[in-house]
């Protein structure tokens, strides 16, 4: 097994210290996790933070399966790369993924909240009464359950988590090694990277559409297009350091 690299270690220290300062310090999650930034308490360094924050106790699979996925994909390409370029790649796959997940939530938001004013009420009372974190049940009678909880969720919800960061990383996995094969749970046969990636990102794709209130309902409470985000701009990054020819010397 290849010997885990510095950086990933710093990564996986950093993250179990976010983990476990936040079951203890009561206003972590509204500090560090990332809200919509028309709410009230979004703040402008939380599409960074939130990539170290993960779902409470007792839910340990949310920050394990990241961690796991950061230490196997990271000491590759870590190892590869080198610290600076590893770096500089993971932290911008998770602003990239928090930046998606903020335009759709805009977009998600705004739909509803348009709706709502040609149905006759008022744009400013609407915010008002959602800063207060509260709602109106006359919206209810307006708008479909799944617009609403839609409205609602991207106003109100949190997202946190690597999973943006980690999609980067797959995506740059599979970019340059995609014969290498990789395992998944429940399925006995190796896949190859080139086709285990593409496949994962698609089922996001798919969930992300079927549970947003512009094309459908079924939200999972998974921030899949951050995931997607993440992916996007793991995948943009590895176009133009190929087309470059961006290599290890250039970051050492």
């Amino acid at each position: 097994m290849m010997r885990m690299t510095d950086t990933v270690k710093q990564l996986l220290i950093i993250n179990i210290i976010f983990f476990i300062g936040s079951q203890i310090v009561a206003n972590a999650y509204p500090l560090f996790s990332l809200y919509y930034p028309e709410n009230p308490n979004f703040r402008i360094w939380q599409p960074l933070t939130s990539m170290f924050m993960h779902a409470p106790m007792p839910n340990l699979m949310h920050i394990v399966f990241n961690m796991f996925a950061l230490v196997s994909f990271g000491t590759a390409l870590e190892h590869y790369w080198g610290a600076k370029k590893f770096i500089f790649f993971y932290i911008s796959c998770g602003l990239g993924a928090a930046l998606l997940h903020i335009v759709v939530n805009y977009f998600t938001f705004h739909h509803v909240l348009n709706l709502l004013v040609e149905n006759g009420q008022d744009k400013a009372e609407i915010l008002k009464v959602l800063a207060e974190g509260k709602y109106d049940t006359n919206w209810q009678n307006i708008i479909p359950l799944s617009d609403f909880n839609s409205f609602m969720g991207s106003y109100l919800g949190t997202s946190v988590g690597a999973s943006g960061a980690i999609y980067g990383l797959l995506t740059a996995f599979a970019f340059m090694f995609p014969m290498a094969e990789l395992g998944i749970m429940f399925i006995p046969i190796p896949i190859k990277a080139k086709y285990f990636v593409p496949g994962i990102i698609a089922i996001d794709l798919f969930l992300g559409f079927k549970g947003s209130s512009l094309f459908g309902a079924g939200g999972t409470g998974i921030a899949h297009f951050a995931h997607i985000g993440g992916a996007l701009t793991g995948f943009l990054m590895m176009w133009f350091w190929k087309k470059n020819q961006f290599n290890r010397n250039r970051w050492d």
